[in-house]
């Protein structure tokens, strides 16, 4: 009983291992035959003889070798598809090479005077108001001035003076030539007081004038012997009233601030900005610059550097420039901010795309796209360098010639990812 039972133990253990060993056979034959199915489907897709794993964890490749170009993206587009781009041919592109800063507007200091008065005195009246338009000359205000009175006083006193001498010197000629009554010293001594007198005179009319009196108003203070005290402070310089401390009444002493008034040629104006320490060697007196102010889009103004600071500043470490901007119009106030652009060096040609041929992918690559048969496009990395009138230097990744994608690049970027419906 026990050897049967053993018996047909044992055939029935090489029963199922005579089944497991079919199923093992069946198994490996389907391995088997999936691969080969698998290759002859790559071979046919790709006109290749490399088989593809069919587990792609397993079947990793070698890593590309070192500095490997990966493959360039490609995307046809259908006629209502083109109408969305703008092609051009790839030229060439005047680039200045300019260094940008940010500074304020001001008056120019050596066309702004201040305007105090020559001598003590209060303001009789203030005649200019602030942002008048004023000629060289032209009177800002009056001042009641005792030094002028005291002027006046005594050119009245030299012109009655050298009357009374002048009569006498008549007199005395008359009696010298009659032979009676005066002498040879005499006459001589009325002579040299007539002379004096006339010194006197002259001396008197030369210190009014010196308060701004003109010769016809000597003349009438001479003849009325009327004392006139208002002193006319007159502009020195044909320009604008950029400021006005005066009021009727004020007391008013030579040189003393704040200055009754000031007056400034307003058809130039200062730029002032603080260029970063790197950019202090480009730097050159009479650069051209460009001004341009947000008060005024779209509009420049153009001058030239005058002057650059000789240190720099320690803390900032910037360094004081300054340009002389021309504003014929007088449309620039002083404090505004204002961006300026120096060109420091000749303009540089080279290569150039519109800027809106250029995108900036996820992992910050710059792109652009060029076709040859207007209908198939090619996406290119590139670099770019200078950047004018909405136009980029392409330093690397295009050539001359080229057909490119213009206006619309970020379309075509997008349909990499997500083709958009035709």
């Amino acid at each position: 009983m026990d050897r049967i039972l053993s018996d047909g133990t044992v055939r029935g253990v090489m029963k199922h291992a005579l089944q497991f060993s079919g199923k093992a056979a069946t198994f490996a034959l389907a391995i088997v035959a999936t691969a080969v199915i698998t290759t002859v489907l790559v071979k046919s897709q790709s006109g290749t003889a490399q088989a593809i794993a069919p587990d792609a964890h397993e079947a990793k490749g070698p890593p590309p070798a070192p500095g490997a170009s990966e493959a360039e993206a490609t995307l046809e587009l259908s006629p209502s598809q083109l109408q969305a781009v703008k092609i051009e041919t790839i030229g060439t592109y005047q680039f200045p090479t300019e260094k940008e800063a940010v500074g304020s507007i001001d008056f120019d200091e050596d066309l702004s005077v201040q305007v105090f008065t020559p001598y003590q005195g209060k303001i009789i009246n203030a005649i200019a108001q602030l942002g008048d338009e004023v000629q060289k000359g032209e009177a800002l205000f009056t001042i009641d001035s005792p030094d002028l009175i005291q002027a006046e006083s005594t050119l009245i006193g030299a012109a009655a003076t050298l009357e009374l001498t002048n009569q006498e010197l008549v007199r005395a000629k008359d009696l010298y030539a009659t032979k009676v009554g005066i002498s040879r010293r005499e006459l001589e001594q009325a002579i040299s007081d007539q002379q004096t007198a006339e010194g006197a005179l002259k001396a008197a009319r030369d210190a009014v004038r010196v308060f701004g009196k003109t010769e016809q108003e000597i003349d009438q203070i001479v003849t009325t012997r009327k004392i006139d005290s208002a002193l006319v402070v007159p502009s020195p310089i044909a320009g604008q009233v950029t400021s006005r401390n005066a009021q009727p009444g004020l007391l008013l002493q030579p040189g003393s601030a704040p200055a009754p008034y000031s007056v400034a040629n307003v058809s130039i104006k200062w730029m002032l900005a603080n260029v970063i320490e790197s950019d202090s060697p480009l730097l050159h007196s009479g650069q051209p610059v460009e001004v341009t102010v947000s008060a005024y889009p779209g509009r420049m103004f153009t001058g030239k550097v005058s002057k650059i600071g000789a240190a720099i500043d320690p803390n900032t470490h910037r360094i004081m420039l300054r340009a002389s901007i021309a504003d014929p119009q007088n449309e620039l106030r002083p404090g505004m901010l204002a961006d300026f652009l120096i060109r420091v060096l000749d303009p540089v040609e080279g290569t150039a795309i519109p800027v809106n041929g250029v995108v900036r992918e996820g992992d910050g690559t710059l792109t652009a796209w060029v076709t040859a048969d207007r209908h198939r496009f090619v996406q290119k990395k590139v670099k770019i360098g200078l950047q004018r009138d909405g136009r980029y230097q392409v330093i690397e990744g295009l050539r001359r010639g080229e057909l490119a994608v213009a206006d619309g690049a970020v379309f075509l970027s997008n349909m990499l990812e997500a083709p958009p419906a035709d």
